[in-house]
């Protein structure tokens, strides 16, 4: 059976889409995504799709799959190198993607996951105060 690699990158896993997804390898990658997500405790995954020249509505679904699972594990997740022709297919379509974050590259997509991953994080100290410093 086909798998599509899923690179660990830090806290962030990175997969990069370089085949047609038909309707099988699709949803082994939305498994073995969350499963990787799951298993090393990863708090962002980046889908690079600059290859991907045609979509259809069930790879549009499996992206937002993805993404809603990611965040129900504590993931956010980005997609990156969308082309022209996939955005206008994607609006066409009627598919929102939601909860999928995008950026244009890779570089813009780690940047992008770095200031949310940011976000989300609350330090520790305030919650237990200031006294605790005190010897």
């Amino acid at each position: 059976m086909d798998r599509i690699p899923i690179l660990k990158m830090g806290s962030f896993l990175l997969v990069t889409i370089q085949v047609d997804l038909y309707d099988r390898l699709a949803l082994t990658l939305e498994n073995d995504l969350i499963t990787m997500v799951s298993r090393t405790g990863a708090k962002g995954v980046l889908i690079d799709i600059s290859a991907v020249s045609i979509v259809d509505s069930f790879m549009g679904r499996i992206l937002g799959n993805i993404a809603s699972m990611s965040r129900i594990m504590d993931a956010e997740t980005v997609v990156v190198g969308m082309q022209p022709a996939v955005a206008i297919t994607l609006v066409e379509l009627g598919l929102t993607l939601q909860g999928v974050h995008t950026a244009l590259d890779v570089e813009k997509g780690m940047e992008l996951l770095h200031s949310k991953i940011g976000i989300t994080d609350e330090p520790e100290e305030d919650e237990e105060g200031p006294d605790d410093s005190n010897d």
